[in-house]
């Protein structure tokens, strides 16, 4: 297991699904994590699950599309942990809907939440960064982002995230003299609780088993596939990789049977 040690790290999305995945296994290998979600009582739940003692973690909830909220979050891993050197800038929402029935404030909500949310937090993280001379940010962008799939008409979604791809390069460059890593993550269809939003019970039990085969490993994602390559990024065996956008994907970017 990778070493976090005395790193502080701030997980947004950490509710559910990767950023839960991740939180835990941040902990599990030394680090204390301030968790970000928009559920303060699921957060909570969440909370006791990965450390029953309550000393290495926190919980905030907030809107990320507010940049008062990354702020907020800072400020709690600063105050109660002294610092910040790692952000996992996970929080988003996925709806597929066809592009002539998208409407001006289900737009507004994927750019908000994704790109603008990905943004300020990652400033936010980076100035208290630059305190600790250097640090490591992760996002979760998305293969949707790299490729349209027919099946999930997802036109709003798949720019902003775009964007989160065209961010991690960008400030790759410019944080590099500060020695702050940036990386994105692009996963294909993971297994998390984000399709029960659009979706009942019932239809996930029915939907998600369809997209096995649409990835040529044969099988969806789960968040700790996705976790694995979220922490390898914020670690040191990465210190010489920033600006990539790493597909996590089954095998989906690289062709078609």
């Amino acid at each position: 297991m990778k070493s976090f040690s005395n790193k502080v790290a701030i997980v947004t999305g950490g509710g559910s699904g990767i950023g839960k995945e991740v939180a835990q296994r941040l902990v599990e290998a030394g680090a204390r994590v301030v968790i970000g979600g928009r559920d303060a009582a699921k957060l909570a739940r969440v909370a006791r699950d990965i450390d029953a003692t309550g000393q290495n973690v926190r919980t905030l909830a907030g809107d990320i599309a507010q940049p008062a909220t990354g702020q907020a979050l800072v400020d709690l891993a600063v105050n109660e942990f002294g610092g910040v050197d790692i952000l996992i800038n996970n929080a988003g929402i996925f709806s597929p809907k066809p592009f002539l029935e998208v409407e001006p404030h289900e737009y507004d909500a994927f750019l908000d939440i994704i790109l603008k949310g990905k943004f300020f937090m990652a400033q936010a993280a980076a100035r208290a960064m630059l305190k600790r001379g250097g640090g490591a940010i992760v996002q979760t962008g998305s293969l949707w982002a790299i490729q349209a799939i027919g099946a999930t008409p997802s036109a709003a979604y798949s720019a902003a995230n775009a964007g989160v791809h065209a961010l991690t390069r960008n400030l790759a460059l410019e944080l590099a003299s500060a020695n702050i890593r940036i990386n994105t993550v692009a996963p294909a269809v993971v297994e998390t609780p984000v399709y029960g939003t659009f979706m009942d019970a019932d239809q996930v039990k029915a939907v998600l088993p369809t997209f096995n085969a649409f990835h040529p490993l044969g099988r969806n994602g789960q968040p700790a596939d996705v976790a694995e390559a979220i922490l390898f990024l914020a670690s040191q065996e990465a210190s010489w990789i920033t600006g990539t956008v790493l597909p996590v994907d089954g095998g989906v970017t690289a062709g078609r049977n």
